[in-house]
């Protein structure tokens, strides 16, 4: 996929702009942000809301508990948003969407940016959702009060992997699920804590026995944690730069 030479940007629309940007606002993803790399801009869905109050919710159709975001007050902040030819995908936090994968994480990354939509209450109207072109996205089996704490998770996701917010670009490569299992153990200094010792095979200098150490390693916690990741998939054994591989074409 071509990556884009403008800064990555990200327009959130949201009932609580407050709340970002948040943890993106440190560290790398700060860093970042202070130095133009991407660019974050949020904007509050009520400021199209109806009426007096800026209503934004109404009773759902049909009965039932609670208030549903209202289709032509979505439509209208994300029309004000974003333009027709923004080439952004536009995503709707919500657990029923697609699960996040580190594979669509590192799609979106290479991309132009990313329109947001943080929901709230019981669920977005429908028509809006068809209407606007919104994709829905999870970020895992459960249910939270609204998109914004989901939205924080996929643009943290989606930064670190731009080109310079990591120190070095090798960082993000042997990380969990970048093959398709997950990562291998890590050791630092000192060798021995507390009667445990630094596996000799990581202070004998080999890269070859280390390469091949990690690989073993990371399918072992895989099949220990995550045999899920390994089910109906195309394995291979480590291949000679030792990085533990597996198809992970859809």
């Amino acid at each position: 996929m071509t990556q884009y030479s403008t800064p990555w940007r990200a327009t959130l629309l949201t009932l609580y702009p407050e709340m970002f940007p948040g943890p993106l606002g440190l560290s790398l993803s700060g860093d970042a942000l202070v130095r133009g790399t991407w660019s974050l801009e949020t904007r509050s869905i009520r400021e199209h809301g109806l009426g007096r109050h800026r209503a934004v919710d109404d009773t759902p159709a049909g009965g039932g508990a609670g208030m549903v975001l209202r289709c032509d007050v979505l439509a209208a902040a994300i029309d004000a948003a974003a333009a027709p030819d923004d080439p952004r995908p536009r995503l709707l936090m919500s657990p029923r969407g697609r699960p996040l994968s580190q594979r669509r994480v590192r799609a979106l990354s290479e991309g132009p940016g990313l329109v947001i939509v943080c929901g709230r209450f019981e669920g977005v109207d429908e028509r809006v959702i068809a209407g606007r072109g919104l994709e829905e996205v999870s970020i895992g089996d459960y249910v939270l009060s609204g998109g914004e704490i989901a939205a924080l998770t996929l643009l943290d996701a989606c930064v670190r992997l731009l080109p310079g917010v990591m120190g070095k670009e090798a960082s993000g490569q042997d990380e969990s699920f970048e093959g398709g299992r997950l990562e291998y153990p890590h050791y630092t200094r000192p060798r021995e804590w507390e009667g445990r010792t630094i596996p000799d095979v990581l202070t004998g200098g080999n890269h070859g026995a280390i390469a091949h150490w990690r690989a073993a390693e990371s399918l072992r916690l895989t099949r220990e944690r995550r045999p899920d990741l390994l089910a109906d998939s195309d394995l291979r054994s480590p291949s000679p730069d030792g990085i533990a591989r597996r198809d992970t074409r859809d």
